[in-house]
């Protein structure tokens, strides 16, 4: 088994769109440590992150996050501490597009 520590997704997605982070490779497994949100604007924007099981299709039930604030010119740091199956998928929506989202953990294959 080998364990590869890493910057598993990094993406700045377009205001109002959910958009895939991450998906977890065939034969990997992954632990997500931190998640980094960085609102690079003035004013303030929300998010939202979904863990969507094999990629189902997303539902009430997936959220770890419904549209948390991120204030002006701010970072928030969410330790996460999950673990994903193949094919499990992360998935983020922005009210703007001036949010920059950066995922760490391993991959385990």
């Amino acid at each position: 088994m080998a364990i590869a520590y890493k910057v598993l997704a990094q993406n700045s997605p377009s205001a109002t769109t959910v958009t895939t982070l991450y998906t977890v490779p065939s034969s990997t497994s992954a632990v997500v440590s931190t998640i980094a949100i960085c609102n690079r604007s003035g004013g303030s924007s929300s998010f939202r992150i979904a863990i969507r099981p094999a990629g189902a299709a997303l539902a009430n039930q997936h959220y770890l996050n419904y549209d948390t604030t991120v204030p002006p010119n701010d970072t928030i740091f969410l330790t996460v501490g999950v673990t994903l199956a193949t094919t499990d998928v992360v998935s983020i929506y922005s009210s703007s597009a001036n949010l920059s989202f950066s995922m760490f953990g391993s991959e385990i294959t």
